[in-house]
C-alpha cells in the first residue's frame, strides 16, 4: 500500500514543465508515471517533456542569462540563502518524496535534504568570493587582468539515486556564478526536484529576480532533450550524473559545439582493509560506505580488499552487521535498507551474485530477493569470490558486499587500481605512511582513509579515467560555470 504523504506536499509540488518561471503541461499533453519502489504502484503522473518544451526552456534560459549574470553577486548570494533556508524548513516535506519516490529510509532523505541544503548554503557562500588577478607582467610592458565570467546557458542532467542532492550540487555553483540552466531530471525520480524547482521559482518571483534561471522539463526521452539542446549553439556548458556509457555519448554529442562538460560517472569502488585496521571502524565504515541507498550510490564501495590475515574476521563481523540491517519501505519506523530502483536493478543484482555463487563462492548472508511486493533484495555478503568475478570487475548498485584477499600492499594496490574507474577508494590501516602511499597511488579522484563517508560540500567531488572529468563542490564547482577572460592592459 502507498504511504500518505505529508498535506503540505501538494501545496508546493507541480508535476509538469517549468519554462521561464510558469509550470505548464508538455506541449504534446503527454505524461508518464512515477513508481514507489517499495511497492511498485504508481503515484504520480508527471507531464512528459519533449523536443519543443526543451527548446523553449533554453529560449527562457537565454533570454534570463543577461539580466542574470549582470545581478549583483550579493544579490545571487541572498537567493541562494534564502532558497537554503527553506529546504531546512521543509526537510520533512522533501525528505517524505525523496522516500516516496525512490525508496530510501527516511532516515537517509532527511540526511540527503541536509547534504544538498549545504551546497546551496556553501555556493551562496561562493557567490561573492568569485576571484580574479590583476599584476604587472614579467616583460614589464603591460599589466595582465584575469576576470571570470559566467560560461552561459547550461543544461544539467541529473541522476534517480539521490534526487535533491545531485540537483543541488549542480543549480547552486550555476547560479551563484551568474549562469541559467535547464533540468533534466531523473525519469524515475523527477518529484523531489520539480518540488525544489518550484522553491526556486518562488523565492525569485518575490525578489521580481529574472525568470527562467531555472527552468525544468521531465521526459520518459531523454534523447528528446537532450539532442536538441546539446545542437544548439546557444547552450554553452553540459552537466552530467549517470553511466560511463551514457557520459560518453553525450561528450560525443558535445563535442561539436565544442561545450564545457562536467561529468561524473560511473565507479568501482575498492574498500581496502590492512593486517593493522581497527576492525570494528573498519566494519562500521564497510556499512556505511556499502549501504546508504541499498548499495545505489555511485561512491558505493563496491569491493572489499581484504589482508588475508584478518579476512575471515572482518567477514563474520560484515556479516553480523548486515544481518541487523532492516529491510522494508523506506517509511515505516525502524527501516534501514529500502527498495532497489526498479524490478531490472533487482534482476541485475541477482545475476551477479548467483553467478559469483556458481563459480564457487559463499553467500555468508543473504543472496537473494525477498518475496514482498516491490523491488527488494537482502544485504549480501560473499566471500571466496575471484578477483575476476563480475560482481567484483562492474558496479554492482546493489547491497552485496564482496570479499577478496591480498597479501601485501602491493597486491592490494594493483587490485584496487585494475579497473577502469576511479571514482572513490576507501581505506582502513593504523599506518601513516601506508596512507600517505595510498594517497600517492590510488587510482581515485576521492580517497577516504579510515573513513566510510568523503562527500562534503566544501570539497571537489570527481573521478578520474571512466569516472569522469571536472568536479563538483568546493571551489572547484564554481569554476566549472566560470571562464577565465585575460585582459593585456
Amino acid at each position: 500500500m502507498t504511504r500518505s504523504l505529508p498535506p503540505t506536499v501538494a501545496a508546493h509540488l507541480s508535476t509538469g514543465v517549468l519554462v521561464g518561471g510558469r509550470w505548464r503541461p508538455a506541449r504534446s499533453g503527454a505524461t508518464f508515471g512515477v513508481e514507489d519502489p517499495a511497492t511498485g504502484e504508481t503515484v504520480f503522473e508527471v507531464a512528459d517533456g519533449d523536443e519543443d518544451d526543451a527548446r523553449e526552456a533554453l529560449d527562457a534560459a537565454v533570454e534570463a542569462f543577461d539580466p542574470w549574470r549582470r545581478t549583483p553577486p550579493r544579490v545571487r548570494s541572498d537567493v541562494l540563502r534564502a532558497i537554503f533556508d527553506t529546504l531546512v524548513a521543509r526537510t520533512d516535506d522533501i525528505a517524505a518524496l525523496v522516500t516516496l519516490e525512490g525508496g530510501k529510509p527516511l532516515a537517509e532523505s532527511r540526511a540527503e535534504v541536509a547534504y544538498a541544503a549545504e551546497y546551496v548554503r556553501w555556493y551562496s557562500e561562493q557567490a561573492v568570493r568569485v576571484d580574479g588577478l590583476a599584476r604587472r607582467a614579467p616583460a614589464g610592458t603591460h599589466h595582465q587582468i584575469v576576470l571570470r565570467r559566467p560560461v552561459g546557458p547550461s543544461l544539467l542532467i541529473a541522476p534517480w539515486n539521490f534526487p535533491i542532492a545531485m540537483i543541488a550540487r549542480k543549480v547552486a555553483p550555476a547560479l551563484a556564478a551568474g549562469c541559467t540552466c535547464v533540468v533534466k531530471p531523473a525519469q524515475l525520480t523527477p518529484l523531489t526536484t520539480l518540488y525544489v524547482a518550484e522553491v526556486v521559482r518562488a523565492e525569485l518571483a518575490e525578489r521580481d529576480l529574472p525568470t527562467g534561471l531555472v527552468n525544468v522539463v521531465p521526459t520518459s526521452s531523454a534523447r528528446s532533450v537532450s539532442e536538441p539542446l546539446l545542437a544548439d549553439p546557444r547552450l554553452r556548458k553540459l552537466s552530467f550524473t549517470g553511466s560511463t556509457e551514457v557520459g560518453a555519448k553525450l561528450l560525443a554529442a558535445a563535442a561539436p559545439s565544442v561545450l564545457r562538460t562536467s561529468m561524473e560517472l560511473g565507479g568501482n569502488a575498492p574498500f581496502l582493509v590492512f593486517a593493522d585496521a581497527d576492525l570494528d571502524a573498519a566494519v562500521t565504515g564497510a556499512v556505511q560506505a556499502k549501504m546508504r541507498n541499498a548499495g545505489q550510490t555511485c561512491v558505493a564501495a563496491n569491493r572489499f580488499l581484504v589482508h588475508a590475515s584478518v579476512a575471515d574476521e572482518f567477514a563474520r563481523r560484515l556479516t553480523a552487521a548486515f544481518d541487523e540491517l532492516v529491510v522494508g519501505h523506506g517509511a515505516d519506523d525502524g527501516v534501514t535498507v529500502g527498495p532497489l530502483i526498479e524490478r531490472a536493478a533487482v534482476e541485475r543484482v541477482s545475476e551477479v551474485v548467483v553467478e559469483a555463487a556458481d563459480a564457487g563462492a559463499r553467500v555468508r548472508t543473504g543472496g537473494e530477493a525477498p518475496r514482498r511486493p516491490g523491488y527488494f533484495f537482502q544485504p549480501t555478503v560473499l566471500t571466496d569470490v575471484a578477483p575476476d568475478a563480475r560482481v567484483v570487475t562492474e558496479e554492482v548498485f546493489g547491497p552485496v558486499a564482496p570479499v577478496v584477499t591480498f597479501d601485501d600492499e602491493d597486491e592490494a594496490l594493483r587490485l584496487a587500481n585494475d579497473t577502469p574507474f576511479g571514482l572513490v577508494a576507501y581505506a582502513y590501516t593504523r599506518d601513516v605512511g601506508r596512507a600517505m602511499r595510498l594517497a600517492e597511488e590510488l587510482d581515485a579522484g576521492m580517497i577516504g582513509i579510515n573513513r566510510g563517508l568523503v562527500s562534503d560540500a566544501s570539497a571537489p567531488f570527481g573521478g578520474v579515467k571512466s569516472s569522469g572529468l571536472g568536479r563538483e563542490g568546493g571551489e572547484a564547482g564554481l569554476e566549472e560555470y566560470l571562464e577565465p577572460v585575460y585582459v593585456a592592459l
